[in-house]
C-alpha cells in the first residue's frame, strides 16, 4: 500500500492520543478501513517507537524508577494478582516490556549481592519463570504478552516475519527464474554489508536497472527509510550498482526519489521484469 505523505500524517496523527493497544489498533482500523491490517500495525509500532524514543530519558532517571518501584512495591501489596505493572505502564505511557525491564532490574538489584547482567535480564525477560520471585514473574508475563511494540515476544514475531518474506522473495525469483546468490551465499564470499539478493544477471523494472533486492517486512516512513538509506542501501548501491528495495507494507509515495540516481522502491514484487532475452509476463 503506497501512501501520500498527507495519507500517512493523516494516520499519524491519529496515533498521537492513543495508547498502544490491540483495542486501538482495532479503531485505527476502523478509522482507515481501506487500509491492510499490516500497514497500520507497521505505521502504529514504528510511531509508537518513536514517542518512546523521544520520552525514553525522563523514565530511565534514578528518581523516575524508584517512584515506579515503590509504586509496583504498594500495588503488589494491595492485590497481587491484579496487572500493577502493566497498569503503571499505561498511566505513564511506557511501553509495558520496558516498564517491566526497569522495575526487574530494580528488583535483582535489592535482591542479588552482584549486579544482574544484560544477558541475565534478557533471559528473565524471555521466559519470567527464571524471576527468583513468583509475584513480579506472573507482572512482567503480563506485559511481555500485552505489548504489541515492544519485547522478546514482538522480536521474536518480528524476526520470523521478516524470515517469511525473504522466502517469499527467494520463491518469487526461482518462479521467474532469476539466478541470484542470498545474504548467506554472499557472506561466504567474504562481504561483510549485503543486500538479501544479488541478482547474477541484472534485470530491469520500469526501466530501471536492477542488480539486487532488498526485503524489508515494513512500512516505509521517512524516519526508517533515510536510515536505511544512509546505513544500508547507498551502501549497496556503491558496491553492488542500481537496486530495488521492496517495502512489503507500502511506503510513502514521495520516498520513491531516488529512480534515476539507482535505488527503486516497490510495495511488492514487480511483475514488469524484463531479462536481456525477454519480457517476463
Amino acid at each position: 500500500m503506497i501512501l501520500t505523505k498527507a495519507q500517512y500524517d493523516e494516520i499519524a496523527q491519529c496515533l498521537v492520543s492513543v495508547p498502544p493497544t490491540r483495542q486501538s489498533l482495532r479503531k485505527l482500523k476502523q478509522r482507515f478501513p481501506s487500509q491492510s491490517q499490516a500497514t497500520l500495525l507497521s505505521i502504529f509500532s514504528q510511531e509508537y517507537q518513536k514517542h518512546i524514543k523521544r520520552t525514553h530519558a525522563k523514565h530511565h532517571t534514578s528518581e523516575a524508577i524508584e517512584s515506579y518501584y515503590q509504586r509496583y512495591l504498594n500495588g503488589v501489596v494491595k492485590n497481587g494478582a491484579a496487572p500493577v505493572l502493566l497498569d503503571l505502564a499505561n498511566e505513564v505511557d511506557y511501553a509495558p516490556s520496558l516498564m517491566a525491564r526497569l522495575i526487574l532490574e530494580r528488583f535483582l538489584q535489592e535482591h542479588e549481592e552482584t549486579p544482574p547482567s544484560k544477558s541475565v535480564i534478557n533471559s528473565m525477560l524471555r521466559d519470567p519463570s527464571q524471576i527468583p520471585d513468583g509475584v513480579l514473574a506472573n507482572q512482567v508475563y503480563q506485559c511481555i504478552v500485552n505489548d504489541c511494540c515492544y519485547g522478546p515476544l514482538v522480536d521474536c514475531i518480528k524476526h520470523a516475519i521478516g524470515h517469511e518474506h525473504e522466502v517469499l522473495l527467494r520463491d518469487l525469483l526461482l518462479e521467474k527464474n532469476l539466478s541470484f546468490l542470498d545474504e548467506d551465499q554472499l557472506r561466504a564470499k567474504g562481504y561483510d554489508k549485503t543486500p538479501d539478493f544479488i541478482l547474477q544477471v541484472p534485470v530491469a523494472v520500469e526501466g530501471h536497472i536492477i542488480h539486487w533486492i532488498e526485503s524489508k517486512a515494513s512500512f516505509g516512513d521517512e524516519c526508517s527509510h533515510h536510515a536505511y538509506l544512509h546505513d544500508q542501501f547507498w551502501s549497496y548501491w556503491n558496491r553492488f550498482g542500481p537496486g530495488l528495495v521492496i517495502y512489503w507494507y507500502g511506503f510513502i509515495q514521495e520516498l520513491d526519489c531516488n529512480r534515476e540516481r539507482g535505488i527503486l522502491l516497490k510495495a511488492c514484487f514487480p511483475t514488469n521484469i524484463v531479462t536481456l532475452c525477454h519480457s517476463i509476463a
